[in-house]
C-alpha cells in the first residue's frame, strides 16, 4: 500500500517564485470527497491523473495514496462526473536540502492562499526549512484541497489566521 507522508505550510512571501526550478497549471475536481476517501480528477497542463486517497492518520501527516496518469481527454470527460467546483492552481516545485517543496498559489474562489507541502519517507524524517514558510497547518482540515471547494479561502479568509 502506498503511504504518503506529507507537511504542509503557510507561505510568507513570495520568494518560492524566483526560486523555483519548474511550475504548472493544475486544475482538480472530486468525485468523492468522503473524509474516509476522496476521489479526485486532475489535470496538470496536459496530462490528466485518478487519485484516490484514504483517511488521515489522527495528525493528519499520513493516509494511503494511489494515482495513476490517464490521457488528458479521459481526465476532461471525468471531470464532468465530478462535485460541482474546482480547484485553480498554480504550482511551484522548490528544492531545498534533499526535498522538493511543491508551493501551491490557488486562484479563484481560492485567491489569496498559498500553501507549502513536504513529502517525506518518514513522520520523524528532518528537512530544511526555505524562507518562505510560514505557520504549519498539517492536520488542519481546512487547508485540504477537497474542503477548499466547498469551503473557499475567501469566504473564511478573514477568520483564519
Amino acid at each position: 500500500m502506498a503511504q504518503e507522508i506529507e507537511r504542509k505550510f503557510l507561505v510568507t512571501d513570495d520568494t518560492y517564485r524566483t526560486e523555483a526550478f519548474a511550475h504548472n497549471h493544475i486544475v482538480q475536481g472530486y468525485m468523492c470527497k468522503d473524509p474516509k476517501r476522496t476521489v479526485r480528477v486532475r489535470i496538470r497542463d496536459n496530462k490528466g491523473f485518478l487519485t484516490i486517497k484514504g483517511a488521515s492518520d489522527p495528525i493528519g501527516m499520513s493516509r494511503y495514496e494511489w494515482e495513476k496518469e490517464i490521457p488528458a481527454d479521459e481526465a476532461q470527460e471525468l471531470m464532468k462526473l465530478c462535485e460541482p467546483g474546482v480547484i485553480d492552481k498554480t504550482r511551484y516545485l522548490v528544492r531545498c536540502g534533499k526535498h522538493t517543496f511543491e508551493v501551491d498559489e490557488f486562484h479563484g474562489d481560492n485567491r489569496g492562499l498559498v500553501v507549502a507541502e513536504v513529502e517525506l519517507e518518514a513522520e520523524d524524517e528532518p528537512f530544511d526549512i526555505p524562507g518562505f514558510l510560514g505557520r504549519e497547518v498539517t492536520g488542519d482540515v481546512r487547508y485540504y484541497n477537497s474542503q477548499l471547494m466547498s469551503h473557499p479561502y475567501t469566504c473564511w479568509e478573514k477568520t483564519a489566521d
